[in-house]
């Protein structure tokens, strides 16, 4: 979920969002930390320990923000001719973005920055751009605000009725993700999932809240309990 706001008071852009990670849990992975020194001085993210990416990367100098979010391929790309995606969110925090064709498999990036989101899309053929207007949308492994995506269509407009412009925004959303987590996890509707009977080994693990704006950017990472369930939350880590 990305609520993109115009401030009235300067005309400036800000951003705020609400990113789950769905993942093996079994794939050890490392919390917001700066994991590239060398290759992205300034860069935290929260690293895939096998492949060394990224998911969700954040420089904290030029107040971007990128999340990665896997898609179907409309053609099947041979295994051995294909290379990792992650280090797609931290190429677009450095200011690189993606550009096709790609030896990729398919995959939405949100890139946030201070002035302006989008949403960089691969399907394996043709890379396209959406701009995310101003308003809450909602974006999974299809099309920004696609209604064909049952957890969107189910509570894309209960995030637009708590819009994130409140001071109490943060928790205004997480109590919604809470709810949300109230149906089964296996359900095409849960935003909180266990996808294993979908033939996916992944779950969800972690969910971050961020701001982005000319102020720069602040994000906290919070880790489920139990992979798939909502439960007391551990392993706050919060980054400013």
């Amino acid at each position: 979920m990305i609520d993109v706001a115009e401030q009235a008071t300067n005309g400036t852009i800000g951003s705020r969002l609400l990113a789950v990670r769905d993942e093996d849990p079994e794939r050890a992975w490392d919390s917001l930390g700066p994991w590239w020194p060398e290759q992205y001085p300034g860069v935290i993210g929260i690293r895939d320990r096998r492949a060394g990416g990224a998911w969700l990367a954040v420089d904290r100098t030029t107040h971007r923000l990128a999340v990665l979010l896997n898609r179907a391929d409309v053609l099947g790309l041979p295994e051995d001719q294909v290379r990792s995606r992650g280090s797609l969110a931290l190429e677009s925090v450095a200011g690189r973005s993606p550009a096709g064709p790609l030896p990729m498999h398919g995959f939405n990036l949100l890139e946030v920055s201070p002035d302006a989101a989008r949403v960089l899309s691969w399907d394996g053929q043709e890379l396209t751009e959406t701009p995310v207007p101003h308003g809450v949308h909602m974006i999974a492994h299809d099309g920004l605000d696609d209604p064909a995506t049952a957890r969107i269509a189910r509570w894309l407009p209960e995030f637009r009725a708590r819009a994130a412009r409140a001071d109490d925004w943060e928790q205004r959303w997480i109590d919604l993700l809470a709810a949300s987590a109230e149906l089964d996890p296996t359900d095409d509707a849960a935003i909180i999932r266990d996808n294993r009977p979908h033939g996916y080994p992944t779950q969800s693990l972690l969910y971050c809240v961020a701001d982005i704006g000319d102020h720069g950017v602040e994000i906290t990472e919070s880790n489920l309990t139990a992979p798939g369930h909502w439960a007391e939350r551990t392993g706050l880590s919060a980054l400013g």
